[in-house]
């Protein structure tokens, strides 16, 4: 049974940071590219960050240069650091993964979710 369980959430200041972390198990972690989606109300899920099992990252612009993927193959987890976060950056964000060296940006091509962590940035 796959599971991916975030971690990391939190309320925040604008400007400050977190750090989020995705825990696998359940599949061979490192033949996955793993995704980090966030979700506003009442927008749709958009990929953020995206890392393949050959450690190549898209960053839509919208967060480059802020925002950062990372993997450790041995602890089957993948990580979101995210700096110099804004109001407009307040999602629940979820962790994904699919079986391919493409780094997909639409949802539907993930094979697998985790149930999401609640990033609030206060002004």
């Amino acid at each position: 049974q796959v599971q991916l369980v975030e971690s990391g959430g939190g309320l925040v200041q604008a400007g400050g940071s977190l750090r989020l972390s995705c825990a696998a198990s359940g599949l061979t972690f490192n033949r996955y590219a793993m995704g980090w989606f966030r979700q506003a109300p009442g927008k749709e899920r958009e990929l953020v960050a995206g890392i393949n099992y050959r450690g190549s990252t898209y960053y839509p612009d919208s967060v480059k240069g802020r925002f950062t993927i990372s993997r450790d193959n041995a602890k089957n987890t993948v990580y979101l650091q995210m700096n110099s976060l804004k109001p407009e950056d307040t999602a629940v964000y979820y962790c994904a993964a699919d079986r391919s060296i493409i780094i997909f940006t639409t949802t539907h091509q993930y094979d697998y979710w985790g149930q999401g962590t609640q990033v609030t940035v206060s002004s």
